[in-house]
């Protein structure tokens, strides 16, 4: 009971769509969607904040040095809920479309950037989906990150009824300034079975809490506890300039 009681509260806060776009489960249209690149990292045990730090800078750094990343934003994880998996360190980068990552990912600066992790780095866990475009997007902002791994066998038309019942939840609710959902289509492999993201965005602790209060919560945890086999939740303010901070 201890997952899915925790699996109800990351239901209450995951967002980066305006509310006016809520509504369906349908993932973002051609004409108005963007390509996520949730990024996810785990030290290895006594590393430094120092040298957290300089990986967080050196992240940060390579939306000025690759042009097709559009927006970056990055914070460390303060969920109390303990269903991080050890990933503290979260970045969510963006671009205009599946060329834009297949510029990034090759790219001799990204692969020098990755390459410098080597001593300090235990794993990471990367989904890509597609979203839409944050409006008024602010620098300093509460995300809420909930990542679905499914059975193997839950149907599409029960995946699709646990989508809607979070769509419609994060719709009812005045504390979430924006949500969005994707399917996991990163070429990368560092996703560990998880296929579904839900993130939603807070202005503010409050409004998290406002969400994970919600009278529908009961029934939407009941429909994601039938299907899913794991769950993953971050909660994180964003830093929009130095990424992440210190573990």
């Amino acid at each position: 009971m201890r997952t899915w009681n925790y699996v109800a509260l990351a239901l209450c806060g995951c967002g980066v769509i305006g509310m006016a776009s809520v509504g369906g489960a349908a993932e973002a249209k051609d004409s108005e969607k963007v390509l996520r690149h949730a990024v996810f990292f785990k030290f290895r045990e006594g590393t430094s904040d120092e040298e957290i730090a300089k990986v967080a800078k050196a992240f940060a750094a390579l939306k000025d040095k690759i042009d097709s990343v559009k927006d970056y934003q990055a914070g460390k994880n303060v969920s109390k809920l303990g269903f991080d998996d050890g990933f503290k360190n979260c970045y969510l980068l963006t671009f205009d479309d599946e060329a834009g990552r297949a510029k990034y990912l090759p790219h001799p600066d990204h692969k020098a950037f990755g390459a410098g992790l080597g001593p300090n780095l235990e794993k990471v866990f990367v989904i890509d989906y597609w979203g839409k475009p944050e409006k008024n997007r602010k620098d300093h902002e509460l995300k809420h990150a909930l990542f679905v791994k499914f059975k193997a066998d839950a149907t599409k038309d029960q995946i699709t009824s646990v989508v809607q019942a979070i769509e419609q939840m994060a719709a009812k609710c005045d504390a979430v300034k924006a949500f969005e959902w994707g399917t996991n289509n990163s070429p990368e492999k560092f996703d560990d079975g998880f296929t579904h993201c839900f993130m939603f965005t807070f202005d503010d602790m409050d409004g998290l809490k406002n969400y994970a209060d919600m009278p529908e919560r009961s029934d939407v945890v009941a429909k994601v506890q039938e299907i899913a086999e794991k769950a993953r939740v971050f909660d994180y303010w964003t830093d929009g300039t130095t990424g992440g901070g210190s573990n």
